[in-house]
């Protein structure tokens, strides 16, 4: 999908908001966190062995060396740096203009430069792991109109112009250009470029040669013709040669090799940075660039190296992703005077953006703690400040780093407390960063992100605890990797200060800069350490039980107000029910397997309440090691769903009678009509009997549901489904037909107190009952639950109803329409819908909302196990 330089993350991963990616299942749960964790633990692995070797490399090199080479950077080199970084990012905006044109959609340069340049500033900077390029084209494409299909070819055609570019670069450089011998791997240099020049030279002339879609699996690749082939190679080259000039402008004079022999290790650096893993390749490609010169005869160069490695990372990344922000701050801003900020798309945007960006702060007060301040800023603090002031303010500021990383977690999760303590932290910051060492340019990226924040905060709603929020792995890893980098930053920075205890007491403006930066760092160690003990220690949630009659009790009165039907499942007392804290609102829910299965949406009138569980239901899955799934989630809900990352899969329809002109006139009435009079006629009476009459009446009602079970060769289902148990039926009314004073059929009724739906769960009757008696028992109840005020009748979901067979429509929707259309031999998909649709009902899709990246085939297994009792139940009926 997209990769951006300096990562090894592909954008378009299915991240909270990419279509559900239908993989293998896992072979065991020790199988999918071995999975989960594999991916961090590579990357932290790279980036400890990126560090042993910096460590290594950069044994003589003192940080006063890298740091004198940083700030004697010439005017003209950091000019012409920044012409060439302007150039690179003009040029990445021509992948998404050839894209769009190659798909036949015209937008405004501006506009398409702007989205191109905010996508590529975050991924390059922060990796694909917190901020994914694709998700950040995705959002901004669909306000400009694109459709889903299209934005994904835009991003295949980017992803493809990326690698190609680096491809050709690469096999170039290394064909053409000899690569030190010295360098490990330097026999291979020739190979392996004759490799990556062949991947170009194939896409064009496959374009050329090839003039069918190819078909890979259930994919189709249609080749580009050459001329666009060919713009995709130059502009991806063009993009990494651009790159490398920048770098090169900045490097010491006295490198040896020239321009060809920089190249080469450069592509080299970029190749090992992207395999890496770690986001922006950091560690990983200053370790390889400053292997490969050491080895190319520029000893003694070490220092001057790194530090034009340090002005490419500010260059480069750094000073774009501050553009970018502003960019996206003035968007925002226009947003809110147009209201924009309400559209789902970019609700669901803004935490995750802030949660970066916090992250980011957060690091960056770390590595500032960690290193000494310039001897010129200190000086006027020295006469300005007394000296606690200045110790207090240099712990604070590390302290406050790591809080900044942990609490750009509660952002993510939109927890309310994590957006106060967060804006608080980073004013905090800022001032501390100017008592610690004048550090303006710190005090003004906190300042910045304070600000872009502040207004947002109808955005982080939920009043959850911050220990509440689960931590992944990737999370995890991320926060120890930077607290990592901050340690090693303490050893390089003041190698040349010999450790002794009696440093940690040491309190000095001239000579204090070691022992400040060893407490920072043990006090930012601690903070992190405390956080973690607090959040091990937490109250355990209990495993799931069935509800008590207490927690029934609880329900009752929110059942009854809740508009949809669907909520009297609860009292089946099959799921159990996860209560918000003030009771007003619950969801019920049931496992199977790595399943955690809700039926239905939340239930209550609270949307607040409603919202807030959606996460609270999410993070006691993720706690759990479980697939949080919401099972026939109705189309007005969907954005709860949405802001949570999950994503949405339609399932089939629910048929809806609006009983206000439900009527038995008419022609298309005639068989319904001519049903219900014969069956008056022959004496059938239908009675509604209340739930107080319904526990005598069970014992009579008993042999009609065994004999419809085993007339149909069926058994009780469960989960979505009611069961023939006197605690369930005795809670609601029930319809009863009786022929000679005896009950022939009948149907338990759900109702709720705002009139809005009326439904039935349980519909039985004697295999003899009179022909049409099903019909009967639909055609009364909704002249009956008409004459009482209901709106609305639900007749039930049709499964696989309203799924597309499209050559474009996502493999689920083609896979369920195929089912729908010629499942007959497993179920009735098509006879329901049928039978369903002769009451003139009005189809409303249900979905069912999954977690992205899970084993989709295993979701549905389990949830079809729930319902049947049992895997057993799915195959026999």
């Amino acid at each position: 999908m997209e990769q951006s330089k300096g990562t090894g993350a592909v954008a378009g991963e299915p991240g909270a908001d990419d279509p559900v990616a239908v993989r293998p299942a896992p072979l065991s749960a020790a199988a999918g966190v071995a999975r989960r964790l594999a991916g961090p633990l590579l990357s932290a692995s790279m980036l400890c062995l990126a560090l042993w070797a910096l460590h290594r490399l950069l044994g003589a090199v003192s940080y006063h060396e890298v740091r004198g080479y940083f700030h004697g950077l010439r005017a003209g080199q950091i000019a012409l740096a920044l012409a060439l970084t302007a150039g690179g990012y003009a040029v990445m905006t021509l992948y998404d203009g050839f894209a769009l044109a190659a798909i036949g959609r015209r937008l405004p340069y501006r506009r398409v430069g702007l989205i191109a340049f905010i996508s590529y500033a975050f991924s390059n900077t922060l990796g694909m792991a917190l901020l994914v390029s694709g998700s950040i084209r995705y959002r901004f494409y669909v306000q400009a109109g694109l459709s889903t299909g299209e934005i994904a070819r835009v991003v295949l055609y980017c992803t493809a112009g990326f690698w190609l570019g680096l491809c050709a670069l690469a096999g170039t450089t290394l064909l053409l250009v000899p690569v030190p011998p010295e360098l490990p791997l330097a026999a291979a240099a020739r190979p392996l470029g004759a490799l990556l020049a062949l991947v170009p030279l194939a896409w064009l002339g496959g374009g050329l040669l090839v003039r069918r879609p190819l078909r890979l699996w259930r994919w189709q690749v249609e080749l580009p013709g050459p001329a666009q082939a060919a713009r995709q190679v130059l502009v991806g080259a063009l993009d990494w040669g651009l790159a490398a000039g920048v770098l090169y402008v900045l490097m010491p004079e006295a490198i040896s090799g020239g321009f060809g022999h920089f190249l080469a290790i450069f592509v080299l650096a970029q190749m090992a940075g992207l395999i890496s893993h770690v986001p922006g390749g950091l560690g990983v490609f200053e370790a390889v660039m400053l292997a490969g010169f050491g080895v190319a005869g520029n000893q003694g160069l070490e220092a001057p190296i790194l530090g034009s490695l340090a002005a490419f990372r500010a260059i480069y990344y750094l000073l774009p992703l501050c553009v970018a922000t502003l960019a996206v701050v003035w968007r925002e801003a226009r947003g809110l005077r147009r209201r924009a900020l309400l559209a789902p798309w970019f609700t669901a945007w803004l935490p995750p953006f802030f949660a970066g960006l916090t992250l980011v702060c957060g690091a960056v007060l770390l590595f500032s703690g960690a290193t000494l301040a310039l001897p010129g800023r200190m000086a006027i603090l020295r006469e300005l400040l007394p000296l606690p002031v200045l110790e207090v303010s240099h712990f604070m500021s590390s302290v406050i780093g790591m809080l900044l990383l942990i609490l750009a977690r509660g952002l993510q999760r939109r927890l309310d407390a994590a957006y106060v303590l967060t804006l608080v932290l980073l004013v905090a910051g800022a001032v501390f960063s100017l008592l610690k060492g004048i550090d303006y340019e710190e005090a003004a990226l906190l300042s910045l992100l304070a600000l872009a924040l502040a207004p947002a905060h109808r955005h982080f709603y939920r009043r959850a605890s911050l220990f509440s929020a689960s931590f992944s792995a990737g999370w995890i890893v991320a926060i120890l990797a930077v607290l990592g980098c901050a340690g090693w930053l303490v050893m390089f920075s003041f190698k040349h200060v010999e450790y002794s205890s009696s440093l940690w007491w040491e309190f000095s403006f001239r000579h204090g800069g070691a022992p400040r930066a060893l407490r920072a760092l043990v006090g930012a160690a601690a903070v992190g350490l405390l956080f973690a003990l607090a959040h091990l220690i937490r109250a355990v949630r209990p495993r799931h039980r069935p509800p008590s009659e207490e927690e029934l009790a609880r329900a009752w009165p929110l059942i009854k107000r809740f508009p949809s039907t669907q909520a009297h499942l609860a009292l089946m007392g099959d799921k159990a029910l996860l209560f918000d804290p003030d009771d007003r609102a619950f969801v019920m829910y049931d496992t199977e397997g790595r399943s955690w299965v809700a039926m239905g949406d939340p239930v209550g009138a609270d949307e607040d309440a409603r919202r807030e569980l959606v996460w609270s239901f999410r993070e006691l899955c993720e706690r759990s090691g479980g697939w949080p799934v919401f099972y026939q989630v109705r189309p007005e809900d969907l954005d709860l769903y949405l802001e949570v990352g999950m994503n949405l899969l339609k399932i089939g329809e629910e048929a809806r009678v609006p009983l206000a002109g439900f009527n038995l006139d008419g022609k298309s009435k005639k068989v319904l009509r001519n049903t219900v009079n014969k069956l008056n006629r022959d004496g059938l009476r239908l009675q509604i009997v209340p739930a107080d009459g319904v526990p005598a009446l069970l014992p009579r009602l008993k042999p009609v549901s065994d004999a419809w079970m085993a007339g149909k060769k069926v058994r009780e289902k469960r989960f979505s489904l009611g069961a023939f148990r006197p605690d369930y039926l005795a809670r609601t009314p029930m319809a009863v037909a009786w022929l000679d004073d005896e009950p022939v059929a009948f149907a338990n009724l759900l109702l709720n107190e705002t009139r809005e739906e009326a439904s039935v769960d349980l519909m039985r009757h004697l295999p003899d009952a009179p022909a049409g008696i099903m019909d009967y028992l639909f055609v009364e109840l909704m002249q009956w639950a008409r004459g009482e005020g209901y709106r609305w009748f639900n007749l039930g979901m049709a499964p696989l109803s309203g799924l597309q067979n499209r050559r474009l429509a996502p493999l689920w929707m083609r896979f369920g329409a195929l089912v729908f259309g010629r499942g007959e031999r497993f179920y009735n998909f098509r006879g329901l819908h049928r039978y369903k649709d002769k009451f003139d009902p009005e189809w409303e899709p249900r979905y069912l909302a999954v977690p992205a990246g899970v084993a989709l085939p295993v979701v549905l297994a389990n949830v079809a196990s729930l319902i049947a009792g049992g895997l057993g139940g799915v195959v026999r009926r």
